[in-house]
């Protein structure tokens, strides 16, 4: 039985390992800390450390990239994680698959699907497109083999989405102040589905060399959202509106994630829609029903809800 590596242990990260357990896999979790799921060997390790990360991967049959650095260091933290990971696959063999996200389309005004190219114009976009271009570069070279799958904001147990963030006041009654406009549509992706994309694209060469994106749960507003996630909950429809765009740029002075936010606020600001039908048609995946999604969301936000 081949080793499954999985680097980090984040929602989709521990996500990806309980799926491998599942079905009887060794799986190594790998994160600064040691930490990880129960059931998995955990190795404290800086993943960006090439030489050790390598070693480590060697005879492993899939390395799972789910790392997630600090948001306001991107630029900095992603150049050598992907390039350890995508030397320890061409050494070992096994099958790096990438966890990623929207932001390397850059904003469009049309629905996106994974052929869309890659033409973001801000930082975190152009990072998050050049470790997919690396990747498929050396799969095309025959290097490695390599997939990449992509997803929205998360929604989930353990996911840190704007709208995750939003259901204690939820649940408290409180009024909600969102980032952008309320009311434009929104693709959300459940943390399980993605896990479970990661895992099937792992296991088919037929994958292998291309993008996919995860079933979508949802294409809703926040506040259509967070009217679900009310009625899932029982409790009452609470007032939404838009946070001032004055209160962002005072707690950009002070915060750097927030100060991070103006590259990347078309995300929340416009229609912001993924297609997933091709993920449906070929690899024949399903997203977790949305009432579902949101209960369990709602039950780790500390919803007395069965």
């Amino acid at each position: 039985m081949a080793t499954q590596i999985v680097v980090g242990a984040g929602p989709i990260g521990s996500g990806v390992a309980r799926a491998l357990l599942t079905r009887g896999e060794d799986v190594v979790v790998v994160t600064r800390s040691g930490g990880g799921p129960e059931g998995v060997r955990k190795v404290a390790m800086d993943a960006a450390d090439a030489v050790a990360l390598t070693k480590l991967a060697a005879g492993a049959a899939a390395i799972y990239n789910c790392a997630n650095p600090p948001y306001n260091r991107w630029t900095t933290d992603w150049p050598p994680l992907a390039a350890a990971m995508l030397a320890a696959a061409a050494d070992s063999g096994a099958v790096l698959v990438i966890a990623s996200n929207l932001y390397g389309y850059g904003p469009v005004d049309t629905v996106m699907t994974p052929d869309l190219p890659l033409a973001a114009q801000y930082p975190k976009g152009q990072v998050r497109a050049d470790m997919w271009r690396d990747a498929l570069a050396a799969h095309q070279a025959g290097r490695v083999r390599a997939v990449e799958v992509r997803g929205s904001d998360y929604v989930g147990p353990g996911a840190e989405s704007h709208l995750d963030r939003a259901f204690p006041a939820l649940l408290a009654g409180k009024k909600i102040r969102v980032l952008g406009d309320p009311d434009a549509q929104h693709s959300w992706t459940h943390t399980e589905d993605m896990a479970a994309t990661l895992v099937a694209v792992a296991g088919r060469s037929d994958a292998w060399g291309q993008p996919w994106h995860a079933p979508c749960a949802a294409v809703r507003s926040q506040r259509e959202a967070l009217a679900d996630a009310a009625e899932v909950a029982g409790v009452p429809t609470t007032r939404v509106s838009a946070l001032p765009g004055w209160q962002l740029r005072l707690a950009g002075l002070f915060n750097p994630v927030i100060r991070e936010l103006p590259d990347v606020s078309y995300q929340v600001e416009r229609t912001f829609v993924y297609d997933d039908s091709r993920t449906i048609a070929e690899l024949g995946l399903a997203a977790t029903p949305w009432p579902e999604v949101l209960r369990r969301s709602l039950v780790a936000a500390g919803a007395g809800i069965g």
